[in-house]
């Protein structure tokens, strides 16, 4: 008689040798019941591995004190799906999904990759296993509800951070240059803080940030972090309050995808005195804020102004063509006569890294210049015959897949709901079911991706028509001039590549890229 054996997804095969299972644990902080937390779940997956004689131990991968909220913040998760890729392991074991992703997208994205690698995942919690899962459907709507969770908790942690703002018991984690900490205490350390009043005084001289950074690195002082001083070092500790012993709470904040940004008004900020011992007087700390104001005056910039960022027009625009690197506006001198030259960063801090020399200002503005005029002297001939190209079949075919893309993916819907009907009815097993579902998924997410990307094409393509046009536009109504507008690097410039002293290449918006002689 014939011996019919079924064989489980998971299971090895017969004679084949044993199931690799990992197992990957997470707590959120590193408090010390988190972490007694942590030390329960390895000793509980330990002996649930080694007592299935089909299993062999592949691994424990844990992330100590770190969010879950993204999976790009646990180093061991990458670490184990990377194990994965290798085929060190061919099944996974974790408590449940919000210790596994709370985010939804992350939770999909990674339970697809290692599906395609062959590998199921097991949630002991809402005993889910994504080897023998129908579809998606039940994963989504549980990782959904675990990210759900994730942002409640956080909410939770933000109203008791505010709470102690309010009553003044909030503790600091990290003391600035400066001082030290300890159990939320901040003191003087003295070591330090004699250069930060060395700042304050050289500031008050009439040194620039950049001057200061520079001998601080020449007599060799050591930084907290980096262990090197930069003129935005330097910027930030003549500005922090926290040196005349005050504490201004909530500068930064996180929004509900749990990105940082700066506060500029969008949340309430507490303002705390004499919270610790000061380094510098509020008299002297005013001195240099004034100062520093009175400079911004006389350049016409402000704090969150995009002129702040961007003072000259070729700020941020310019690229070096031999390695890549944004070039930084400095003054030079030939005896009396001053002015202004774009240099290479790296080739400042070494250059045996990097051997592009200075560029004139006045040279980019005339290369600039002549590449307009080259432009309203060939507009007949170039300009308009590329507009009417861009705007011509390639647009149009783009938006016709896009329909039928749309057209193919409802289809693919009311094919899946008739296959589901038809299961229903016990006209086809479960493993027909599965694998039709499958194919049809997977032409779906095929569509899908395709349109996205057809969609960001035509995205791209009209905002390129749109700067092509205010090009032509202008060149239609110029005249060849002599004279440099810098209006227009902004307005038309993506940016530009200084190929050498004597070579520059413009990469216009509108995606015209132009070379010019200096």
């Amino acid at each position: 008689m014939k011996t019919i054996t079924r064989i489980d997804p998971s299971s090895p095969l017969p004679g084949t040798t044993k199931t690799r299972v990992a197992a990957y644990c997470r707590v959120s902080t590193g408090a010390e019941d988190q972490l007694i937390s942590l030390d329960t779940q390895k000793a509980h997956y330990e002996n649930l591995i080694g007592s299935n004689p089909d299993w062999i131990y592949a691994g424990l991968y844990y992330d100590e004190g770190i969010s879950g909220t993204s999976k790009e913040k646990r180093p061991a998760l990458q670490r184990m799906i990377a194990d994965c890729e290798a085929g060190k392991i061919d099944r996974i074991l974790t408590k449940s999904l919000s210790r596994f992703a709370r985010n939804t997208t992350d939770c999909l994205e990674l339970t697809r990759k290692l599906l395609d690698l062959g590998i199921p995942i097991y949630f002991e919690k809402e005993n889910i296993d994504t080897g023998s899962m129908e579809s998606e459907l039940l994963l989504s709507i549980m990782s959904s509800l675990a990210e759900s969770e994730s942002v409640s908790i956080s909410e939770n942690t933000k109203w008791g951070v505010r709470h102690r703002f309010v009553t003044g018991t909030f503790k600091i984690g990290y003391a600035p240059y400066g001082y030290s900490v300890m159990d939320g205490v901040m003191s003087i350390n003295e070591d330090e803080a004699k250069w930060v009043r060395w700042i304050f005084s050289e500031a008050l001289a009439g040194k620039s940030c950049n001057a200061i950074a520079t001998q601080l690195n020449a007599l060799e002082v050591p930084s907290r972090r980096s262990g090197h001083w930069t003129a935005t070092t330097i910027r930030g500790i003549l500005s922090n309050e926290k040196y005349v012993g005050a504490c201004l709470f909530q500068k930064t904040y996180s929004d509900f995808r749990f990105r940082r940004h700066h506060n500029h008004g969008e949340r309430d900020q507490y303002f705390v005195e004499g919270h610790h011992a000061a380094i510098i007087s509020q008299e002297e700390f005013d001195a240099v804020g004034a100062l520093i104001e009175q400079r911004a005056r006389e350049k016409g910039i402000k704090k969150q102004d995009k002129r702040y960022q961007n003072r000259f027009p070729f700020t941020a625009k310019l690229k070096c063509g031999e390695c890549g690197t944004t070039l930084k506006r400095h003054m030079n001198a030939t005896g009396d006569l001053r002015y202004p030259v774009w240099v290479c960063k790296k080739h400042i801090e070494n250059s045996d890294e990097c051997s592009m020399k200075a560029i004139r200002e006045s040279d980019l503005e005339y290369a600039f210049t002549t590449m307009l005029n080259k432009l309203v002297f060939a507009r007949a001939d170039l300009l308009h015959p590329l507009l009417d190209s861009v705007r011509g079949e390639t647009y149009k075919n783009n938006l016709n897949r896009i329909e039928e893309i749309d057209r193919k993916l409802q289809k693919n819907v009311e094919r899946t709901q008739t296959l589901t009907k038809i299961m229903s009815k016990g006209y086809i097993g479960p493993a027909i079911f599965k694998k039709e579902s499958n194919v049809l998924a997977g032409e779906s997410e095929a569509l899908a991706d395709e349109k996205e990307r057809l969609i960001r094409s035509v995205t791209k393509s009209v905002q390129r028509t749109d700067d092509l046009d205010n090009l032509v536009k202008y060149i239609d109504k110029s005249q060849i001039s002599d004279s440099f507008d810098g209006s227009l690097v902004t307005e038309f410039l993506d940016y530009a590549t200084i190929r050498s002293r004597t070579d520059i290449t413009f990469h216009l918006k509108c995606g015209l890229s132009l070379t010019e002689r200096m």
